[in-house]
């Protein structure tokens, strides 16, 4: 089993040759609008647009806590929407939207598909930001739903990569 592979960086820009798949968490409210997604969208419009009809069609669909959606951004680039943070936190008020058990159910189904792709997954430190998570309880999912099923995680905090 390989670890995951920290580096400085971008998400958005991820590194390596071969097919990539960039992972980030998502609300249930079909909020999107602060945090990585805004990254996401400046780079690629199609997440976001993705996103929103799935939100509005969630009547007849599989959205809600734990769900992915993977959408195809350039040939050998995928993003996923994982579905793991219930609702939204207003202004640091409030409890933390995350929800661990949707990132593990979010992750295990990613695993297959990014096999399937013959794909990395490039990730910020998802569900620790705007979400409120902690990393000491999402990196032991990582490693528990990918790494353990061959698949190679790299996570990128911000900042330059050192020359």
């Amino acid at each position: 089993m390989s670890e995951i592979l920290y580096v400085r960086g971008d998400a958005t820009v991820p590194s390596g040759e071969g097919a990539k798949v960039v992972a980030h968490v998502c609300n249930d409210v079909g909020g999107w609008g602060r945090g990585f997604v805004t990254a996401v969208s400046e780079r690629w419009p199609e997440p976001e647009a993705a996103y929103r009809a799935w939100y509005r069609a969630r009547e007849t669909n599989d959205f809600g806590l734990g769900a992915v959606q993977v959408v195809r951004v350039e040939t050998d680039v995928w993003v996923t929407n994982l579905i793991g943070q219930r609702g939204i936190r207003r202004r640091g008020r409030g409890t933390v939207p995350v929800r661990y058990e949707a990132i593990d159910t979010a992750l295990a189904a990613l695993a297959p598909r990014a096999l399937d792709l013959g794909a990395r997954v490039h990730m910020p430190r998802i569900g620790c930001g705007l979400a409120g998570g902690t990393w000491s309880r999402v990196e032991p999912l990582i490693s528990d739903r990918l790494l353990k099923r061959g698949v190679h995680v790299t996570v990128y905090d911000p900042g330059e990569e050192p020359e």
